[in-house]
């Protein structure tokens, strides 16, 4: 590892004060579970480091008017044990907990896992099945993103030269949405996402109908996707099992996998069909309804 100079940002607006004076020489550190193997094996190191870590404005995990926040400095363990989080939005600690082991979790963060950009991202499918919006900051302000144009492509974002991923917000209606997260890896634990799938809806127990069903994958496209032509074959449908298994097989076939020396793209395939219909039927099951 290279040398480099440390600073210390006070809040999120003294760090972006010192990412605009150091310009494209400086790298931004939260957790560092990424970062730190970066600078360890890469072949470039970056001139100053800015070290968020006292930055306790980019932390909190809060409830607003607008919904439920939750600052890009918050941990995976952090999530998982937040009350707020387990009332209202409790899809997102059930994908904190598939993120590594515990030491990443309780060092790994809610921003640097998005600002990676990597398509296998375990918290990214649960924020956007629950239409998330991104808090970005900068040198002219803040700016808010639906979470699914914050990601580019593999490893970009929506970020700026500059910029900074303050938070998140979960939107007021979506809060107390059904919603799970299925993944499958090729161990039980500490495992990379062949796929993994969130699926977030209201339910109609008159009809025994799905409502808004939204429907997120990752590891199965250049980012996390939507699966909007399964979405729209849910809307408003009899929760069956050939409906669910139906959706299934329509997400797969709008996913965009590819083959590597993991799994191949007809696997993921069929793993994004099992996971959508299984993760379905975990949102009926939890109304109380079985078939």
């Amino acid at each position: 590892m290279r040398p480099f100079e440390l600073v210390t940002p006070r809040d999120s607006r003294h760090a972006v004060a010192l990412l605009a004076e150091h310009g494209p020489s400086a790298r931004v550190l939260a957790g560092g579970t990424d970062l730190l193997v970066e600078l360890k094996f890469g072949a470039e190191t970056p001139r100053v480091i800015v070290d968020l870590s006292r930055a306790h404005d980019l932390k909190p995990i809060a409830l607003t008017a607008e919904g439920l926040g939750i600052g890009a400095l918050a941990t995976h363990g952090e999530i998982m044990r937040s009350p707020l989080i387990r009332e209202f939005t409790p899809v997102l600690a059930e994908a904190a907990h598939t993120i590594g082991a515990a030491q990443t979790r309780n060092l790994g963060t809610l921003g640097g896992n998005l600002a990676s950009g990597v398509p296998s991202m375990d918290s990214g499918p649960a924020l956007y099945a629950l239409e998330a919006l991104v808090v970005l900051v900068g040198d002219r302000g803040e700016r808010r993103l639906p979470i699914g144009d914050f990601f580019l492509g593999p490893r970009r974002t929506a970020l700026r030269a500059g910029e900074l991923l303050a938070g998140v917000i979960v939107p007021r209606r979506n809060l107390g949405k059904q919603a799970r997260f299925r993944k499958f890896g090729l161990r039980r634990g500490q495992a990379l996402a062949l796929v993994n799938v969130a699926v977030a809806s209201r339910f109609d127990p008159d009809r025994d109908a799905f409502v808004a069903p939204r429907i997120a994958l990752g590891a199965v496209a250049p980012t996390v996707m939507r699966a909007a032509a399964a979405e729209a074959f849910l809307e408003g449908r009899a929760a069956t099992q050939d409906a669910m298994a139906e959706a299934g097989r329509i997400a797969a076939a709008e996913a965009q996998p590819i083959s590597d020396f993991r799994a191949s793209a007809g696997y993921r395939r069929d793993l994004v069909a099992v996971l959508t219909r299984r993760a379905l039927a975990d949102i009926r099951a939890s109304t109380g309804r079985r078939e």
